[in-house]
């Protein structure tokens, strides 16, 4: 490959890095990393955004460090946990401070955590958000329930068919990088 490397962001819809779904966007990133991708994870503990519509909001720091790094990016992984039928507040947020002007045109892949039986709500919500922002998904997801249980104490995925699928998910991403960056 000629050219700028392909950049990725993982967003997480959980404050944390140790959080299931801090652990399952460190997991993709670091498969994406060892393809050659290089990567940054925003980390919402060391810099949270404010909530739309706080007083200040539209002057803070944090946001404009998300929305110009957002900007230099080639495609997103996004995960967040389900409550109550939908994304987190964190990861709506988070996508409530991003515009097509940031991400418009480039990929996004999509994960959510759920702690019973798994669907695809927190999915199919991101996807519409996603598409509003003129984001483009690609097909793979993956949705991991009964959260509590579905890592090892190495922070792995305990079923590898899960861990196959993440990866597939990532190389799809990376290939739709390349693909609208002409790379």
């Amino acid at each position: 490959m000629t050219g700028a490397p392909i950049k990725i962001l993982g967003l997480s819809g959980s404050y944390g890095t140790s959080s299931s779904n801090g652990k399952l966007l460190k997991l993709a990133l670091d498969y994406a990393q060892n393809q050659g991708i290089e990567i940054h994870n925003w980390d919402h503990e060391k810099h949270p955004l404010p909530l739309v519509g706080e007083e200040g909001c539209w002057e803070h720091p944090h946001v404009k460090q998300l929305q110009d790094l957002a900007t230099e990016m080639d495609g997103y992984i996004l995960t967040s946990p389900e409550y109550h039928g939908t994304m987190s507040g964190v990861m709506k947020n988070t996508l409530d401070w991003l515009y097509n002007k940031h991400v418009g045109g480039k990929a996004f892949a999509l994960m959510s955590t759920l702690g019973g039986m798994t669907n695809s709500n927190t999915l199919n919500h991101m996807r519409i958000s996603v598409r509003w922002l003129g984001g483009w998904c690609v097909p793979q997801q993956i949705a991991v329930g009964k959260v509590k249980n579905a890592f090892s104490d190495d922070g792995s995925l305990v079923d590898d068919e899960l861990t196959e699928r993440m990866e597939s998910m990532v190389d799809a991403l990376v290939g739709m990088c390349r693909h609208l960056k002409g790379a």
